[in-house]
């Protein structure tokens, strides 16, 4: 006894490019928390600290020292 096998086909569709004028407000996005998170983790102490205190740099501190950022 012989099977016959079938095929059917699903329709294809072509994913079209994404316009830049819908990907270039996340990438500004992603990019400005991307610097703000480098700013607080980094370099939020001292004379440069937007925050007075060191609230800010005991949030971050072990963050701080994963990424290999001195603080001592």
């Amino acid at each position: 006894m012989a099977f016959a096998a079938s095929t059917i086909s699903a329709p294809r569709t072509i994913a079209s490019p994404l316009p830049l004028r819908a990907v270039l407000p996340w990438a500004i996005l992603a990019v400005a928390l991307a610097a703000l998170t480098l700013y607080f983790v980094g370099v939020e102490q001292g004379a440069t600290s937007v925050f007075s205190g060191a609230f800010m740099h005991e949030l971050v501190h072990d963050g701080r020292h994963l990424l290999g950022f001195p603080c001592h």
